[in-house]
């Protein structure tokens, strides 16, 4: 399971070109056809980039992740407002709550749940894949859906072949590395992390950097067995497509693969 100690704290500079739009048509997309919520849980919120969002659209949000740190930064943001004096007029509310998927529950049951941005790929067994599903199931009301996205097999082996990865700006630098097993389709991201502490002279010379590193791995799985995974649970299948393209069934080119179902009714 993900953590991201330090990580938490350049998160959302690294990360600022990942596609949250496009979650967040896929997602309106999946209402539009099959039933638009009240209450929604976003499971692996991380720094709330998707949370806060749906809030500010109206929804009453769960926004859940196994990080303090990334709870701290997404808590911050969407406090940001009132802290600057001003008034937040956002319809929609937020509970951020520290607790793991693969055994979350809520007060009362929720109308959806979603979980992008591949965090079901930080499950590395079975079994944790079938807790968090069976969970979720258990934390829908009756109707409820259950979105996702997760990496494709495939994807994690681009990249051990496109590796390393470098990312260097004045302020922030990192080195990304990956070691992949194939038996297992697990891949351990290695990143070393140099953040500026303090600057130097004019030109950037002599300016301190703090160095820190993390490790994360994640696992895919054949996408056959996660539908099987989701029907012996409880539910629906209602569609499966790849890429955020709705239209597009999954294929052995496909890097990011996305499962709708629902709870049935009764």
């Amino acid at each position: 399971m993900r953590t991201y100690r330090q990580f938490a704290a350049v998160y959302d500079r690294l990360m600022e070109e990942m596609p949250y739009s496009d979650w967040m048509s896929f997602a309106r997309r999946c209402w539009d056809k099959y039933g638009i919520p009240k209450t929604v849980v976003d499971l692996g919120c991380g720094t709330g980039n998707l949370t806060i969002p749906l809030a500010r659209s109206g929804f009453s949000v769960f926004g859940i992740d196994i990080s303090s740190e990334m709870l701290s930064v997404a808590r911050s943001k969407w406090d940001e407002p009132a802290s600057r004096g001003g008034s937040r007029d956002e319809p929609g509310t937020i509970r951020w709550l520290q607790q793991d998927m693969r055994d979350w529950d809520l007060p009362q049951p929720a109308d959806a749940v979603i979980s992008f941005c591949d965090c079901l790929n930080y499950l590395t067994e079975p079994e944790d894949i079938a807790s968090t599903i069976r969970h979720t199931y258990e934390g829908l009301g009756p109707g409820g859906l259950f979105l996702f996205d997760v990496h494709a097999p495939r994807q994690l082996e681009r990249y051990a072949d496109e590796q390393p990865f470098v990312y260097d700006e004045k302020d922030v630098a990192y080195l990304w590395t990956c070691d992949y097993d194939s038996d297992r389709m697990e891949i351990e991201h290695s990143l070393t992390f140099f953040i500026q502490e303090e600057p130097g002279s004019k030109g950037g010379s002599g300016a301190l950097y703090s160095r820190f590193e993390e490790s994360h791995v994640q696992r895919a799985y054949d996408p056959e067995w996660i539908a099987d995974q989701l029907v012996e649970a409880g539910f629906e299948l209602l569609h499966r497509c790849a890429d955020f393209k709705w239209e597009q069934p999954p294929d052995a080119r496909s890097e990011r693969l996305f499962f709708v179902a629902r709870k049935p009714q009764s």
